[in-house]
């Protein structure tokens, strides 16, 4: 099997990075790894499988990250995801919603490192996919290095060798998940320690990277670098990325030519039933800085939830940046 490049690679985002976003992304970027949402364990094995897995072959290369505490079960979800054709299995160690809490799963198990690794070693017995860990560098009050050392340490003993680290901890309690993005001071010199003490290992780091300049700085000190919501608000950012990093020549498309080369695929999604606004969402930030940006945005908001819109709304809006 071919080592996954993890470079840059686009974090796992709730509620943002569908099937639909990852298309829009891949004809920005064709290196950069993607990750799905987190899926949990019960929405595959108690849900509907294939709307939570299926995926476009363009997508790839594509991560499914799964959120679960069961060892069984996530190891029968690990291989379901291998038969979908994903190329990475991650298990979301860092997400603190109160909801993910409640089922003992995401940033709550850092408190239980003995089981994290009880779920990677089933996940590697099921699969031959590489099994990773999304992790904070603590919570609570579990915050110290050596913690996070301990931590890392107990995981890879089961046979994780990739851990992508967000550089903040978590708060469980007083803090919702969207102020646990942004309140908790960042700290990269701790996660650069770990690939330090832990050489042999395939650090990540993830935590408020906007600019290719952060990235050369932090692929300094580790093996790769995620980005989160930057890669959303502005998605064109990711247009950098395959020359610096792959070695890939230019040919980026412009931004319109991207809107022109999502109109086929819209038009496919449309006539499986798939409402134009569920894709169009994920686009508004494609012009980002570029006069014009808010009447694209403006235009796109207004019109893709009416009866009867179509995807050359795109087009329509596209026109009003210069």
């Amino acid at each position: 099997m071919t080592k996954l490049d993890r470079t840059v690679s686009v974090a796992p985002m709730l509620d943002w990075t569908d099937r639909h976003d990852r298309y829009f992304l891949r004809l920005i970027t064709s290196k950069a790894l993607l990750y799905t949402e987190m899926v949990t364990t019960g929405a595959i094995l108690f849900g509907d499988e294939e709307r939570h897995l299926k995926f476009d072959p363009a997508e790839q290369p594509v991560a499914l990250q799964l959120g679960g505490s069961n060892p069984e079960d996530l190891a029968k979800c690990a291989k379901i995801g291998e038969g979908y054709g994903y190329q990475e299995i991650n298990l979301n160690v860092g997400c603190p919603s109160d909801r993910v809490q409640n089922g003992r799963f995401g940033a709550c198990l850092m408190a239980e490192p003995a089981l994290v690794g009880e779920c990677v070693a089933a996940m590697k017995s099921a699969t031959d996919l590489p099994v990773t860990v999304k992790n904070r560098i603590g919570i609570d009050d579990l915050d110290s290095y050596q913690h996070l050392t301990d931590f890392i340490g107990t995981i890879a003993e089961r046979g994780c060798e990739t851990f992508i680290i967000h550089a903040r901890k978590a708060w469980l309690t007083g803090l919702s998940p969207k102020e646990n993005r942004t309140i908790p001071p960042l700290d990269y010199p701790r996660v650069y320690q770990l690939k330090k003490d832990f050489p042999d290992l395939e650090i990540i780091i993830n935590g408020g990277i906007t600019t290719t300049d952060e990235i050369d700085e932090h692929l300094k000190h580790v093996d790769g670098v995620m980005i989160g919501r930057e890669a959303y608000q502005n998605p064109y950012f990711l247009a950098e990325i395959d020359k610096r990093y792959y070695g890939v020549e230019d040919d980026r498309p412009e931004r319109k030519e991207v809107v022109e080369e999502m109109l086929p695929y819209i038009r496919r999604e449309m006539d499986k039933g798939v409402p134009l606004k569920s894709i169009t969402r994920h686009m508004l930030g494609l012009f980002q800085s570029r006069p014009g940006a808010k009447a694209w945005r403006r235009h796109i908001s207004e019109n893709a939830h009416l009866p009867g819109a179509t995807p050359e709304l795109l087009t329509e809006a596209a026109s009003k940046v210069r």
